[in-house]
Order: structure tokens, then sequence, then C-alpha cells
């Protein structure tokens, strides 16, 4: 028994002296690699050809740590910090554009809806050469936004190359004040349905959304248009799904550690309307958009109609380097997984039906076709209406907003089958 107890000792303290030992090699390695960072910086200090501090060195050593990370991690300096914080109050001088990395080249995201960059005709997938006379190559994504922005009425041209086109495009584009409007709400000429567009995930989607669904409640199913949409906070995300599905798992994510996954569930409390439900996705879908439409696909609540989405689901936290935070790190701390456990980041979300951009294909019989007869009765009441046309045309105009005629539907293939679809799929609930 004694020698049975001396030999579970000795096993014990080889042990304790082998993870001792892995320890000490283990902070021997950490402070090699630190001393060789230290005397690189030095090197540099006191060799360079060119009269640089000790500060900017520290600097470009931070931002091409962060860069060789991954496209999405970056060193915030305090210019850049301040440039962030006016951003996230949602009103900038800017293009309106969201970019990202896709294979090593600036690649849009998204135009944001009514802005310089949307009205120029800059398109999802756009991919950038210059901006002015910077070539992209190498460039970072922080510094690219940064010359992007600027003050208003100013101009700027991005050089752009588009899948499809033979030679580059230069597109020219005037800054302006960036306001988002984050929710639009319309009907459908002539169909009992609602047509709900989300542009961006503000703090204000969820509660935009809600009040558009207690203002329709009579609708017979529902239109989520999520195209070009690149993303923004995940609550929201997580607000916008639980307002039509009433329990299961939303979202999770997923740090370094194991024990660090956290999921987000739906509530049968915040559920607004179980009505037919399609959604509209595009390559500018990305983010918090993506996981609307997963999350929505894999509980078989919706669906999802387009094309596929950008594939970012990488989850960023801003963090402090300084006490009085004028300098960060934008860190990729975790991934996004959908309910079925499915990932999005660099796969993004296969809709259920793809349909490709651009125009109806208008056939002889299409019901949209306007015939003669539609003329002629639309030239007889025109008399009778001329002297109220002009008292009218305001209220026309307006009430104009709020509807998509079917001439828009026409101009929207992706729009048009998605009707469709939604009206298939009223009928098979009744």
């Amino acid at each position: 028994m004694k020698k049975l107890l001396l030999a579970s000792s000795v096993a014990l303290l080889l042990t304790q002296s082998l993870f001792a030992k892995e320890e000490i090699q283990e902070e021997q390695t950490r402070f090699e690699s630190l001393s060789k960072l230290t005397k690189v910086i030095g090197t540099v200090e006191k060799y360079y050809v060119d009269d640089i501090k000790l500060q900017e060195i520290v600097d470009k050593a931070l931002k091409g740590l962060m860069q060789e990370l991954d496209a999405h991690s970056s060193f915030l300096d305090k210019k850049s910090s301040k440039e962030m914080s006016i951003q996230t109050k949602g009103e900038f001088g800017g293009l309106g554009i969201t970019v990202g990395m896709r294979d090593g080249a600036l690649t849009v995201i998204s135009p944001i809806d009514d802005t310089p960059a949307f009205k120029a005709g800059i398109k999802s997938s756009d991919i950038i050469l210059k901006i002015d006379d910077q070539a992209t190559l190498n460039m970072t994504l922080d510094e690219a936004v940064s010359l992007m922005r600027g003050k208003p009425k100013t101009d700027i041209t991005l050089t752009i190359v588009r899948k499809g086109t033979n030679e580059p495009l230069k597109i020219k584009i005037t800054r302006d004040i960036i306001k988002i409007q984050s929710v639009f709400t319309k009907k459908i000429e002539d169909e009992n349905l609602l047509y709900l567009r989300v542009s961006s995930f503000d703090t204000k989607v969820t509660d935009g959304l809600e009040k558009a669904i207690e203002e329709n409640p009579k609708v017979d199913g529902i239109i989520l248009d999520l195209r070009n949409n690149p993303g923004g906070l995940l609550s929201q995300a997580i607000g916008v799904v639980d307002l039509f599905v009433d329990k299961g798992v939303i979202v999770s994510q997923k740090g370094k550690d194991e024990d660090s996954e956290e999921k987000f569930e739906a509530t049968s409390r915040s559920t607004m309307t179980k009505k037919p439900l399609v959604v509209l996705v595009n390559g500018g879908s990305a983010s918090a958009s993506e996981i609307v439409s997963g999350a929505l696909q894999d509980h078989k609540r919706a669906i999802v109609i387009g094309q596929k989405t950008f594939g970012k689901g990488s989850v960023q936290a801003v963090l402090p380097i300084d006490n009085d935070r004028t300098e960060n790190i934008k860190l990729t701390i975790a991934k996004y997984y959908l309910p079925s456990g499915r990932t999005i980041q660099a796969t993004g979300v296969t809709p259920d039906i793809i349909a490709a951009a651009g125009k109806v294909t208008v056939e002889e019989n299409n019901e949209f076709k306007i015939k003669e007869a539609d003329l002629k009765k639309h030239l007889e009441g025109e008399l009778e209406k001329v002297d109220h046309t002009k008292n009218e045309e305001k209220e026309v105009k307006n009430e104009s907003k709020k509807i998509i005629s079917k001439d828009e539907i026409l101009e929207d293939n992706q729009l048009n089958t998605s009707i469709a679809i939604l009206k298939s799929l009223i009928i098979m609930s009744k």
C-alpha cells in the first residue's frame, strides 16, 4: 500500500513538473516573440531612410497586424475612431455606400437607398479600382471609407469594374449628408399585400416594422425586401425575426472558446403576425440581413427569393486601447450561426427560389399589358377631369409613393416573382 502511495506521489510530482516546464517554455516563447517585435520596431526607428517617429511606427505596425487577421478587423487611430463615432449617429457626409473586401478586392456590398452612390448608379458587387487617383490595391477598408467620406457638395470619382462590362467605368459622385431612413412601407397595386423595405438595421427597424404591421392588420401576406441591405445591429436582426417567429433559436454566435457560445431565442410575446411571408435578398444583402433571411428560412417561416447573399457572418467588437477611448481596435470576436447550425461567413444564404434582377419578360397575354380599350377609356375620362387635375395632383403624387404600381413591378423581376409566390402561399394557407 505504501509503495502504491509512493508511486502515485512520484507520478503526481512528475506531472506537475511537466506542466511547470511547459508553462516556462510557453512564457519564454512569448517573451522571445515580444522581443522580436520590439527589436524590429527599434531597427526601423534607427535605420529607416525617412525620419519617422516611434508613435507612427507603432501605429503602422498595429494597422498591419489587424489587416493581416481578416478583412473586418482594424486599428482605429484617433481620426478613425472619431469618424466611426460620427457614422453611428446615422448622419454623415459621404456617398452612401457600404464596402467590404472580397478576395482581396475592395467590393461594393450595396449602395444605400436614395443616396448619392445609389443615384449615380453604383451597384452591388462593383469592384472599386481607384478612389479619385488612388489605387485601392493593398488599401484597408478604413482607409477606403476615410477617402470616400468628405464635405458635402464635393466631388469624387470612383473607377470600378462591373461584371458584364469590358472596360472599367468612371463614375463621378457628389458627396452629401447621408441620412438613412431604414424602413419603407408600401402596398401593391390591386393586391392586398404589404411591402416592407428595410434598407439597413439601425436602432429603429424593429419598431418601424412593428408599427407597419399594426397599421395593416387585414393584409393577406407580407413581402420583406432586404435587397442591398448591408446589415447593422444584431439586436435589430433578432427583433425582426422575433416579429414573425414565436419560438426557437434565431441565431447563435461562437467565439474562440467553446463555452463562449451565445444563443438568442424567439419569444411568443414579441410575435406580431402569422401571415404568409416572402423575403427578397441579393448579393448586397449582408450580415444582419443574412441573419434575418437565413433564420426565417431555417424556421420555414418564409420563402427566400432572389440571389445568393454576400456572406458576411462574423462579429466585430470595438475595444479601447487607451483610457479615454480615443484609439480603439475593431476585432472579430465570433461568428454567427443560423438555427440549423450552418454558418453565413463566406457562404451566404442561398434563396429557396433563384430570381434574376431586371425587367419582367412580358408575354402577349400578360395581365399587366395595357390594351387599346384601356387607352380609350382613359382618354374619354381625361376631359372630364381636367378642371380638377391641378387640385388633385399633389394628393395623387403623395399617394403614389405608398403604392407600388404595375409598371414598377414590370421593372423588377424579383419583386414580380415574390408577388406570385406569396399569392400561392396565401392560397395554400387558406
